[in-house]
């Protein structure tokens, strides 16, 4: 699935879930979707001659719904239309760079090639520093990006946060719902992206000083020379030999010696055929250590960008579309249940069923593991589960609402089952029906389901409330508490 047909799925998929009191769609808009969606599918697998795929269901589904709120709606499509920031950023920001580097002589004196030219030995050190960067940051262990990297990528995926306000309020938190999400699921994407730009943006910088050394001799005789307070002629000499060293071996340009720089110490100065020199010697380093290493970093990014947008990774084993994909007849989904001192009777069974109709489907079958009690060793009690059936479509750990969490025990356990079943993640369901019984105090029961949800929030997973003796009093979110594919 490609960048767009994923945005589309994903974008369907938030005003589905936000959408509960069927405002925005009704059921009979849905279901007209999911029919139409299926008969284009099979039509569009018989003109290829191949089997309806589920990508090709969701597809077709998300353009008939897009469509249809888009002719109720102008301002949802003008939203749907919107171009993130960054397709602009793309085009402006080297060419920017280029126009700032092609007057960066303005800075010094455009009449003297000055051999410790400032603005083009920041170039040169600059980019220089920024490798050394990019090797230690490969080799640095983390676990995202920063605040300040996400913030851009979240403005450039997404664009700005503000909506229309001839949007419906059910619409407005639906779409900023999507956006939340896209900016996640888009990031290795657009990173990518922001990376190949800012890359042609440092070249096209190089690029445009190099060429303004050049522009400006053609009409303006140089005269080449150095000066400073703090440095010899023979240090300047040492430093300029490394510096031009790359340049002298690619390029065969003639060197320097000690005599020639002593001589260009101003206020002596040198002819325009000697100053010429040291303009190919700055052009050439600047393309061998500053422009060609970045062209090649983008070319990089943008072939990692091009493979992620191709081929965009929407993990279509979710509870959503495993729910939908009953439609093209993709098996019925499995909801593995795994808790945790707690007991499961007979009728809380069959609210486990009804909670896998909602999370996966009608279809949907519940395989429900033995209860692992407080105190048993984890690593014995996982060994009988086995985390790789692809059969399973989404694994749940269950716990009792009227325990009180502890890092120790129900910690413990959920971080185990949390790497156990990596990467596809887990759900966590926590069960209301007994604690309700026990204690009619509404502020009571709002305390606890609150303290549950830090608790697991600080494991990295959402709770989702469930009330096993009586589902319906817990209409589930589709999605609500189910691990995103993508990320930061």
């Amino acid at each position: 699935m490609n960048e767009r047909h994923a945005r589309d799925v994903v974008l369907v998929r938030a005003i589905e879930t936000a959408d509960q009191q069927r405002e925005i769609l009704s059921e009979d808009d849905r279901s007209y979707a999911s029919r139409a969606a299926r008969e284009l599918a099979q039509w569009q697998a018989a003109e290829n001659k191949s089997a309806a795929t589920q990508e090709h269901f969701l597809q077709q589904r998300a353009e008939q719904i897009i469509k249809k709120l888009g002719q109720r709606t102008p301002a949802f499509a003008a939203f749907v239309r919107r171009r993130p920031g960054l397709h602009t950023l793309a085009y402006t920001l080297p060419l920017l760079a280029l126009l700032l580097g092609a007057g960066l002589d303005r800075i010094t004196d455009p009449h003297h090639a000055d051999l410790l030219s400032a603005p083009l030995l920041f170039i040169i050190f600059w980019n220089l520093a920024v490798y050394l960067g990019m090797l230690v940051w490969l080799c640095w262990p983390k676990r995202g990006v920063n605040r300040w990297r996400a913030a851009w990528i979240q403005r450039l995926g997404v664009g700005r946060n503000a909506l229309s306000r001839k949007l419906p309020h059910a619409m407005s938190s639906a779409l900023f719902a999507f956006m939340g999400e896209w900016s996640q699921l888009s990031a290795r994407l657009n990173g990518a992206r922001l990376a190949c730009v800012i890359h042609l943006s440092a070249a096209a910088f190089a690029l445009g000083a190099a060429l303004s050394l050049y522009a400006r001799g053609l009409l303006v005789q140089y005269a080449a020379g150095w000066e400073s307070t703090f440095l010899s002629a023979e240090q300047v000499h040492g430093l300029l030999s490394i510096l031009f060293a790359p340049a002298i071996l690619v390029f065969h340009l003639p060197g320097f010696t000690l005599a020639d720089v002593q001589s260009l110490h101003f206020p002596q100065t040198q002819t325009a055929a000697g100053a010429a020199l040291w303009v190919h010697l700055y052009a050439a380093t600047l393309l061998l250590l500053a422009v060609a290493p970045r062209l090649v970093l983008a070319m990089l990014a943008g072939l990692r960008a091009r493979w992620l947008a191709r081929r965009f990774p929407l993990d279509l084993d979710q509870p959503y579309f495993r729910k939908l994909g009953e439609a093209t007849g993709q098996p019925a989904g499995v909801l593995r249940v795994l808790p945790f001192s707690f007991t499961v009777d007979e009728a809380r069974s069959k609210g486990l069923q009804a909670v896998a109709a909602s999370l996966l489907g009608e279809k949907a079958r519940v395989q429900l593991a033995p209860a692992i009690a407080y105190g048993d060793e984890l690593r014995d009690a996982f060994k009988s589960v086995d985390w790789g059936n692809k059969e399973v479509s989404l694994t749940a750990a269950l716990f009792n609402l009227a325990a009180t969490p502890e890092r120790e025990s129900h910690g413990a356990f959920l971080s185990q089952m949390i790497a156990a079943a990596a990467p596809r993640g887990v759900a966590v369901l926590v069960d209301e029906s007994g604690f309700v019984a026990r204690n009619a105090d509404a502020a009571r029961l709002s305390e606890r389901v609150e303290l549950w949800r830090q608790f697991c929030l600080y494991h990295g997973v959402e709770a989702t409330m469930v009330n096993l003796l009586q589902p319906e009093l817990r209409a589930l979110e589709q999605g609500a508490g189910l691990p995103l594919s993508g990320g930061l």
